[in-house]
């Protein structure tokens, strides 16, 4: 069993000089190594998208580091709603945790941050998706609280040439 680093984590907001390290989290897994582009340079369009999530105070992207390197990371996006009386609800996606440091309490930890960033904006519910043949992802969101009371739905809509 590996050593516990979770104590040992700072989290953090990320900066666009992040971005690199955050596309190779996003890409270093079966699914992300189909969509995403980890290459030198990076395409802009990770910049552009970095841009606007930090100009927008409804998006974060939180980062777990160790003391040497990123290990972690989520987006968390905060939606106003008509529903639960006018509510606030938080997204969280894009959830990642480097394969060499899985196992080690950092995923829990960084949703337990994102979670109380959730209830500091006064949201009501936290939600989360995740690619359902990512059957240890679903366990763990299980065992963090989290219930599939909902099927979600996806469409795919094309994409200009270059992005």
């Amino acid at each position: 069993m590996q050593k516990s680093v979770a104590t040992s984590l700072f989290f953090r907001s990320a900066s666009r000089a992040d971005v690199p390290a955050l596309v190779a989290l996003l890409a270093d897994d079966a699914l992300g190594v189909k969509r995403e582009r980890f290459v030198d340079p990076l395409p802009q369009a990770y910049y552009d998208a970095f841009a606007a999530i930090d100009a927008d105070p409804n998006n974060l992207l939180l980062l777990a580091e160790s003391p040497h390197q990123i290990v972690g990371m989520l987006q968390i996006t905060f939606i106003p709603y008509l529903t639960y009386q006018g509510g606030w609800r938080a997204l969280i996606e894009g959830v990642r945790v480097a394969q060499s440091a899985r196992g080690q309490g950092i995923g829990k930890a960084l949703l337990a941050k994102a979670i109380d960033r959730a209830r500091a904006k006064g949201c009501h519910l936290v939600q989360l998706t995740t690619d359902k043949t990512r059957t240890d992802a679903l366990a763990f969101y299980e065992r963090l609280g989290f219930r599939a009371t909902h099927e979600g739905m996806k469409l795919h809509l094309s994409r200009p040439a270059g992005n």
